[in-house]
């Protein structure tokens, strides 16, 4: 069944029932002019990608409680527009997280502006290491708090040193996901 010959309305109703080529359908009309759209403000392939990808994501998860106030077209843009704003809030908090850092590292001045901040990201991170499984966290946390080395942390716990290895690089590279690579720096 094609749905080419359907509006947006009726591809909406089709698609809060659960009709997945109607969303599929959506998806055709909309994903690259989104696209076009994020990309004009932000210049940057992958997240502009992200950005329609998370979107469409999102519509098909949330499909029976979204309510159109507008078109749908008109809600994709809207959307796509909130979701630039927000990666760019959090690029300007990590861009100033991460010179608040390096103006430290260079000066050695510490204003309680930095201060506060360093204490937020600190906390963020010892949230995210909080959220690691038990196992990965306790290994990271030897190695990166006490500073065991791999073989002291695989006597400790009875482990080969090819497993505290490996949980500490899969914990490594969780966090990095999390934080970009910029941040992770402060680790």
């Amino acid at each position: 069944m094609s749905y080419k010959h359907h509006n947006d309305q009726e591809l909406t109703d089709l698609l809060k029932s659960g009709d997945g080529l109607a969303y599929a359908e959506i998806y055709q009309r909309y994903h690259a002019a989104l696209y076009i759209h994020a990309f004009k403000r932000l210049q940057l392939r992958e997240e502009c990608r992200d950005l329609v990808h998370e979107l469409f994501t999102t519509l098909w998860i949330r499909r029976q409680e979204i309510t159109f106030k507008t078109t749908l077209s008109g809600y994709l843009y809207t959307a796509i527009r909130n979701r630039i704003f927000d990666l760019l809030a959090r690029k300007k908090l990590k861009t100033s997280y991460t010179q608040s850092i390096q103006q430290f590292a260079e000066t050695g001045i510490v204003t309680t502006d930095h201060l506060a901040r360093q204490n937020q990201l600190t906390a963020i991170i010892d949230q995210e290491i909080a959220n690691l499984p038990e196992r990965t966290r306790q290994i990271f946390e030897l190695s990166r708090k006490k500073f065991l080395s791999h073989q002291e942390i695989a006597k400790e716990l009875n482990l080969s040193e090819q497993t505290v290895k490996t949980t500490v690089n899969n914990a490594l590279r969780v966090l990095r996901i999390k934080f970009g690579s910029m941040m992770f720096l402060s680790l």
